[in-house]
Parts: structure tokens; C-alpha cells; sequence
């Protein structure tokens, strides 16, 4: 059964920002934290990988953003730099959800303004790993939001959604602008398709186990 959470979330899903071009989606995450900053509200983007991570702190720092980065290289002070990720205007970049098990509170006036928001840059093959990204927003009935700012050149479209993923690429060649929302279901089939081959994976090494536990002699 469901478990009902302790205060009614408050957190607002917002459309989805789907671009053709991974450069076009990296920019557009740029101006999303200046519009958050705007408003005093921190920002928690999340990345699929170092590589993605050190290339939007570069960006960052090119627009004079002063922000954190949490990913394998940097996370000395992991738990101190998202505790402190909810103050106003704070800017953090983490790979795969650095510093999880950290609370994030929100600081003086954050909550006025709007509360943390959240960017996934890049869907993971398990839909579960971003609905933690999207749970550290809004958290004990705080004010919150979260969005998806992602690319059909994303590895998820082109390892689980091959033809269809190089048909959309091909059919907005030059366009850098927000492609059509309904491409959102194009992510989603890519993502239930990961789901389905990894569970097939583990119920594969779950029989192996079991035949080689049945073949053992006792």
C-alpha cells in the first residue's frame, strides 16, 4: 500500500525543456539558475556524469555564476556543501545525486521565494534515480519545483530509442530551439525499456543462482 507522506508536497512539476542539441540544453540550464537567482531561490542541477558536470561549471563560470560542483573529483566537504545547497541563490551542481543522504534546508526568505529548485540535465535509465533528484525538492511541505532540461542526443535516447531517437535528431537538424513537448514520450518509452532489460538481467542472474545453488552437492 501507499504510504502517505508526513505534510502534503507542495512541490510543482514543471514542462519538460527538450532540445535538439546537447550545447542548446546546457545553455538553456544557464539561464533557468539566472531566472532562479533573479527570485533569491537555490538551484540543485543534477548530471548524469563528471564529464557533464565539469562542462556546465565552465559554462557557470563564464556567466560569473558562483556556484559548487559535487562529483567524484570534489567531494571533500560533500555533506557541508549540500547542506548548505537551500540558501538563497546558492547554485549546486551533483553527479548521480552527491550527498543523498544530507537534508537540504531551505535558508532565511527561501521558502518565500519559492523554495529549491530542481534541473535534471540528463534522464537515468531508472526512473527511480530521478525521482530522488525531484524529492529533494519540496521537501516536509516546503515550497519547491523541479524540470527536466534534456537533449536528443542524451545516452539514454541513444542506447534504448535508436531509430526513433536518429529520426527525431535528423528530422530538427538546425533547430535550437525548444523542440515540441510530446516528445517527452520518445524519454519515456527509452527509460520503461532500460527498466524492462535490467530487470530481465536480474532475473537471469537470480535463475543462474538458483540452478548452480540446485547443482552444488550438499
Amino acid at each position: 500500500r501507499v504510504i502517505p507522506t508526513h505534510r502534503p508536497i507542495q512541490r510543482k512539476m514543471l514542462p519538460d525543456l527538450i532540445f535538439r542539441y546537447s550545447d542548446d540544453r546546457w545553455h538553456a540550464v544557464v539561464e533557468e539558475i539566472k531566472q532562479m537567482r533573479k527570485q533569491n531561490r537555490p538551484t540543485l542541477v543534477g548530471t548524469r556524469s563528471i564529464e557533464s558536470s565539469e562542462r556546465l561549471s565552465e559554462l557557470l563560470n563564464l556567466a560569473k555564476i558562483d556556484h559548487e560542483v559535487l562529483n567524484a573529483v570534489h567531494h571533500e566537504a560533500e555533506a557541508d556543501i549540500v547542506s548548505r545547497a537551500g540558501e538563497k541563490g546558492a547554485v549546486t551542481v551533483a553527479t548521480n545525486m552527491a550527498g543523498r543522504g544530507t537534508d537540504i534546508k531551505l535558508g532565511k526568505g527561501v521558502r518565500e521565494a519559492g523554495g529549491l529548485h530542481v534541473i535534471l540535465t540528463e534522464r537515468h535509465s531508472a526512473r527511480r534515480v530521478d525521482r530522488q533528484l525531484y524529492g529533494r525538492s519540496g521537501r516536509q511541505g516546503d515550497p519547491g519545483s523541479a524540470r527536466n532540461i534534456v537533449s536528443l542526443e542524451d545516452d539514454l535516447l541513444i542506447k534504448y530509442s535508436t531509430r526513433v531517437s536518429k529520426v527525431m535528431r535528423m528530422r530538427y537538424t538546425g533547430n535550437h530551439k525548444p523542440l515540441p513537448r510530446w516528445l517527452k514520450r520518445v524519454f519515456d518509452m527509452a527509460q520503461k525499456k532500460a527498466q524492462n532489460l535490467a530487470f530481465d538481467s536480474r532475473a537471469q542472474v537470480l535463475k543462474h543462482d538458483e540452478e548452480l545453488d540446485k547443482s552444488l552437492p550438499r
